[in-house]
């Protein structure tokens, strides 16, 4: 079986990419995880891959990902909740 190479990676690549600037701006709970796991997929779980999408897309993601956790305790501890 040859691995896969070429357009699949290059388009979860960019999928990523999407992903994660998408995440800066609505549900970076979700997006920025997503981009993660596309941006490693296209990445072929390996650093060394040379794919610049793929590695924006992880390093944004993380970002997209820390950033809406950091939201989500801040806006649990205002005092503002259902509780």
């Amino acid at each position: 079986m040859r691995p896969r190479t070429g357009p699949d990676r290059a388009t979860l690549g960019i999928v990523g990419l999407v992903c994660a600037v998408a995440g800066f701006f609505v549900l970076g709970i979700v997006l920025g995880p997503v981009a993660i796991a596309c941006g490693w997929l296209a990445m072929g779980r390996r650093w060394n891959s040379g794919s610049v999408p793929a590695l924006v897309a992880v390093v944004l993601g993380a970002i997209d990902t820390v950033l809406a956790v950091i939201a989500l305790m801040a806006a649990a501890s205002l005092g503002n909740g259902m509780f």
